[in-house]
């Protein structure tokens, strides 16, 4: 008597708890639908655009962030170094190169959720295009570390592990079809603890 009606109810959740599972992960995804990956950095440019595809849309709006024009600007996150570990707070790491062209630029850190790193009034907490030393080249290095550093210097105060976000403020890389083709900074670890 209770057979039928204990297959039904069963049948349902597995439908539902599957269809909500499945749909969280692929919002969770920082690669996949609707993004490309250069190195560790990851962006979504067509999360902005008309022919962005459902997944791409549904990313940012539960991310919360505000999305910019088709050459307003595109955002590039790097969860991982070069060698494809996790980037750890406790560890210091070289962030190298040259960025693509852009009328600016910043670079900042966050937790692995997305919020704001702020290591501390006095702390370095953010970098950007005009405040980085550079050497003739334009290259820069930016030092990521919870321990003071010389020259640029990104203050990692935090526990575990972070991502670091690197937005392009009025660039031709986003209206770009070209994007696999760009430069973009390296990550490399240089030491965890005093080391």
């Amino acid at each position: 008597m209770f057979r039928i009606p204990l297959l039904v109810a069963l049948a349902l959740i597995v439908a539902f708890g599957g269809g909500i599972t499945s749909a969280v992960w692929a919002l969770k995804a920082t690669v996949g639908f609707g993004s490309i990956a250069i190195g560790p950095w990851v962006a979504f440019p067509e999360a902005q655009t008309a022919a962005a595809d459902p997944y791409a849309k549904a990313h940012r709006a539960r991310a919360g962030e505000l999305l910019f024009g088709g050459a307003e600007g595109l955002i590039f996150t790097a969860a991982t170094d070069d060698s494809g570990a996790r980037l750890s707070a406790a560890c210091s790491y070289d962030i190298s190169g040259i960025t693509p062209p852009a009328r600016f630029w910043t670079l900042y850190a966050t937790t692995s959720d997305g919020m704001t790193l702020r290591a501390g009034p006095d702390l370095p907490s953010a970098v950007n295009s005009w405040t980085v030393l550079r050497a003739e080249d334009s290259s820069f290095v930016v030092h990521a570390s919870p321990f003071a550093q010389p020259e640029n210097w990104l203050a990692i105060r935090h526990g575990g592990s972070f991502k670091l976000v690197l937005t392009l403020l009025d660039t031709p890389t986003a209206g770009s079809s070209g994007l696999i083709d760009l430069a973009m900074p390296k990550i490399v670890k240089t030491g965890c603890g005093n080391a």
